[in-house]
């Protein structure tokens, strides 16, 4: 399920890269910032609030999140990165987590398991001193 996001909610600026790379790097602005106000961007209410919830270390405090692109030399390559991550993003986010049920161990399933406690004890007990 793939959401569309509206070009005009997306806030970009342009930066110098960081990194080796020669006289390039130090004279072209070809890194990219994307800033996407989740708060104010028009995603349905359900899609917002999972990636509020989210311990992504993109999304701030103030619920923007802001990605970084400059893995290529161009800057039209880099941004084209940054949307593709924003909306692997906003995709992971749109789809709803199955609900758990919780499961209760069988019987025998817990009678092995005491079995090998025991077991597991046993050959412990026996290595202990011997009295003679």
């Amino acid at each position: 399920m793939s959401i569309a996001i509206d070009p005009a909610d997306i806030e970009w600026s342009a930066i110098r890269a960081q990194g080796a790379g020669g006289q390039n790097v130090n004279k072209v602005s070809t890194a990219l910032h994307l800033r996407f106000d989740i708060g104010a961007s028009r995603l349905p209410a359900g899609i917002k609030a999972r990636l509020l919830a989210r311990g992504d270390q993109r999304i701030s405090s103030d619920g923007v999140i802001v990605i970084k692109a400059q893995r290529y030399r161009s800057q039209d390559r880099n941004r084209e990165d940054a949307i593709a991550r924003l909306q692997a993003l906003i995709d992971d986010a749109a789809t709803i987590p199955d609900a758990r049920k919780p499961t209760k161990p069988t019987r025998s399933s817990r009678r092995r398991r005491v079995d090998d406690k025991k077991r597991r004890g046993q050959i412990k007990f026996a290595r202990g001193r011997v009295d003679e």
